[in-house]
């Protein structure tokens, strides 16, 4: 798949330029976004990556567009899982809400960079090893299990977020019970002591390795081209602070989006151990030699999730809707 090096080019800089005129709106000007605005942001990132599969499609053809677009819906349904932890960050540390722009900010930009580490070192494992596809397939079946596990237990918007990083901060440093700003460090009663801030941003840090983990192996599942991947990335992540805001209470109306995910994350480790088999070179897998199984084409994935999804969500809207008859 040849792009044009001034395409690359033009978009790399236009997402370094968005990303920094969001930094500074949020950092100059610290506030709870209004539904208008939230609403306003987020059609505009969501036409953003829609204008650039468009233009993928007119310069490179359906292939590196369908690519595009089904690794784009992927990531951005895990971002959207994303923002169940950050309510549940938000939610424990109490962040006031004037503040939760700068920590979400920091959450996508951090994001970012540890995606862009991981795609660095699972585009050379994949191009050294070809058996990393099975170690994909088979972690990505995992996930699976786990998130439906986690969907047979109950909503995940209960659940607390804690880690021995934090429980450590916590013991060995002494932390103050309000925030002062942003600040990681303040004063109180002449002693320094950490904010509650630091310990947030820490968590946040937490989850996005987490999420980076599991959101990496499902983009190459998709599609091994560097460009492609990073891109689909950074614009499902782009417009999440913003899509916090907007969706508020939402969120916990998805009461089965943890089912649709692992529905989704199954589906694309199957077609990961399929390509592996494909490209199979294990000695001990059929002497080393490929094994020829049928390949999922790229529209029967975009068309799977897209499907997948739009069941997820219309059957958690009718079921929370039935809960709030039968409470009546």
């Amino acid at each position: 798949m040849d792009l044009p090096v001034w395409f690359e080019v033009v978009t790399l800089v236009t997402l370094t330029l968005l990303l920094i005129v969001d930094l500074l709106i949020v950092t100059r000007r610290p506030h709870e976004p209004s539904m208008r605005e939230s609403t306003a942001w987020v059609s505009f990132y969501i036409a953003l990556p829609i204008v650039f599969g468009i233009l993928l499609l007119i310069i490179s053809g359906g292939q590196a567009s369908g690519e595009f677009f089904a690794g784009w819906v992927t990531e951005k349904s895990l971002s959207v899982d994303n923002l169940f932890v950050f309510v549940i960050i938000m939610n424990q540390f109490r962040v006031p809400r004037r503040y939760q722009q700068s920590v979400l900010m920091f959450g996508i930009l951090l994001a970012i960079v540890m995606r862009g580490v991981f795609i660095v070192l699972g585009a050379l494992a994949i191009n050294q090893f070809a058996w990393v596809f099975y170690l994909f397939g088979v972690f990505l079946i995992y996930t699976a299990a786990k998130l439906a596990q986690q969907q047979a237990s109950g909503p995940h918007v209960d659940e607390k977020f804690d880690s021995p990083l934090l429980q450590r901060i916590g013991r060995r440093f002494p932390v103050s019970a309000d925030y002062d700003g942003i600040k990681f460090r303040t004063v109180v009663d002449g002693r320094k002591m950490l904010t509650p801030m630091l310990i947030v941003f820490v968590a946040i840090g937490s989850a996005d390795l987490l999420f980076a983990v599991d959101s990496i192996p499902a983009i190459f599942g998709i599609t091994q081209e560097m460009f492609l991947v990073f891109t689909a990335n950074v614009f499902a992540l782009m417009g999440l602070r913003q899509l916090y805001f907007l969706l508020g209470g939402l969120l916990e109306r998805l009461v089965y989006l943890s089912a649709g995910l692992a529905v989704i994350l199954a589906f694309i480790g199957v077609k990961l151990v399929l390509h592996a088999l494909h490209e199979n070179n294990l000695p001990f897998v059929n002497g080393g030699e490929p094994i020829h199984v049928p390949q999922i084409s790229i529209l029967v994935s975009l068309g799977f999730i897209g499907a997948t999804l739009a069941v997820t969500t219309v059957a958690s809207l009718l079921k929370t809707r039935r809960d709030k008859v039968r409470l009546r």
